[in-house]
């Protein structure tokens, strides 16, 4: 069953958005990962870090003259513009034009420089540079005006500036050959952005406390639902990145499976935190094999047109969600049934191989459009595991309110990577997830 997701971000609706824990049963501590200040914040995670994703993706594209560089840069305008409407929401329709001008004139000025570099041309891209730098000025003042303060002009250009930095760094690493600080500056670029979204909901709610029923978005569970979205959502994308990526052989295939490798061993920590070295070997055994392999040997057999070798790996790769189910029913004695587990799983390969399939056919803009949707679906994910860990220990999240470890820029936001100790009960409290995933799939399928 094919999941409908929408893909604009109205802030009314997502302050009434449904929790993965259904009406009345909804606990106090599950609670705190949906508070309109959170579901602000995470609303605000999903499409910043998009919008650095798909930038990275662009670029790269646009310089290899990929068929599917317009596409790319479509999603990315789209990304923009999902943005207006939650602007709107607070700031009015001027300021959402304001923004809307400020923002999609940063996106052209990227693909400006792309060319620029492609083209050699020193001198269009110094100026590209220029309007880039102009660009975080801008909207470092924009902010500061339409939080009235709240956000500073010097602490926002700051980050901004850093964002701006790791876009480039990334793409210039990727055109001069130096992969891997290409694919180590995208993983850096990629977590900042959940940085800024943290600062940037902070500011929005401390300007309008009656908006948001008084919550903030910088508390312990708050956190936790970030770092969770953080690390499941860069998972999809260099999933998806690498089947690409070994379908064309290109140059820094290895690169960016070292990266998909850098994501597993957060994973496999995380497992082996709750279940010992033991149970982190056996999860990396069947995250490994039926499931990273087996993506791999699909790409070979499509390359191949061997059908035989294609109907193997997704042989495997289910195989693969059943051993899974079954790892987590049995590492959470039943708690955790294995059919919701597989389904969840075989619902995120669908995606995943939807996205490389119609990326292989030609329909450039069907694959994009299901890589967003799989995107967001992460979203979805980590807000529900953390409000499964949140219900089953209130007492690591009676504070208030906890500003997490501040970056070096001053502006606050979440921590890099996901702190073991949250995700150590990961998957403990995960039947309250996995459970309550599928009554929203419900209700919006039915929306």
């Amino acid at each position: 069953m094919k999941i409908k997701k929408a893909l604009i971000p109205v802030l009314g609706a997502s302050l009434i958005a449904p929790s993965f824990v259904q009406g009345a049963q909804a606990q106090e501590s599950t609670s705190q990962v949906t508070t309109p200040a959170v579901e602000l914040r995470g609303t605000l995670d999903h499409l910043l870090s998009e919008h650095f994703a798909l930038a990275v993706l662009s670029m790269q594209k646009q310089y290899d003259g990929d068929d599917g560089a317009e596409a790319a840069q479509e999603a990315l305008m789209q990304n923009a513009a999902d943005m207006k409407p939650a602007i709107a929401s607070l700031y009015g329709d001027e300021g959402a034009e304001e923004f809307d001008r400020i923002f999609s004139g940063h996106n052209e000025y990227t693909a400006d420089y792309v060319q620029a570099v492609k083209d050699g041309d020193t001198e269009a891209q110094e100026e590209a540079s220029k309007m880039i730098d102009g660009f975080y000025v801008e909207f470092g003042e924009f902010l500061e005006g339409a939080t009235e303060g709240a956000l500073p002009s010097d602490a926002a250009i700051e980050v901004l500036d850093i964002h701006e930095q790791q876009v480039e760094d990334a793409f210039n690493a990727y055109v001069e050959g130096d992969y891997e600080t290409a694919y180590m500056t995208y993983r850096e670029g990629l977590s900042h952005m959940f940085d800024i979204s943290a600062a940037l909901s902070n500011a929005i709610v401390e300007q309008n406390p009656d908006m948001f029923e008084g919550t903030t978005p910088l508390t312990d569970a708050g956190n936790l639902r970030s770092d969770l979205s953080n690390l499941v959502a860069e998972h999809f994308a260099l999933a998806t990145l690498s089947m690409s990526k070994e379908f064309k052989d290109s140059e820094d295939f290895d690169f960016v499976s070292w990266a998909e490798d850098e994501n597993t061993a957060d994973l496999k920590a995380t497992i082996a935190s709750v279940y010992g070295d033991e149970g982190g070997e056996q999860f990396e055994q069947i995250w490994q094999g039926n499931h990273i392999l087996a993506q791999s040997e699909y790409v070979n057999a499509v390359k191949n047109e061997d059908d035989e070798a294609k109907e193997a790996a997704k042989s495997k790769l289910s195989t693969f969600a059943d051993e899974f189910g079954m790892f987590l029913d049995t590492a959470t004695e039943g708690i955790l049934p294995a059919a919701d587990a597989t389904e969840l799983v075989n619902m995120h390969e669908d995606q995943v191989f939807t996205t490389f399939d119609r990326y292989i056919d030609g329909d450039y803009a069907g694959s994009f459009e299901t890589f967003r949707e799989g995107y967001a679906f992460t979203f979805d994910i980590g807000s529900g595991l953390a409000g499964a860990i949140v219900e089953q220990n209130p007492e690591m999240f009676e504070e208030e309110a906890a500003m997490p470890d501040m970056p070096q820029t001053g502006m606050g936001g979440s921590q890099q990577g996901v702190s073991l100790q949250w995700m150590a009960w990961i998957l403990a409290g995960a039947t309250v997830a996995f459970t309550g995933y599928f009554g929203v799939r419900k209700f919006r399928t039915n929306a």
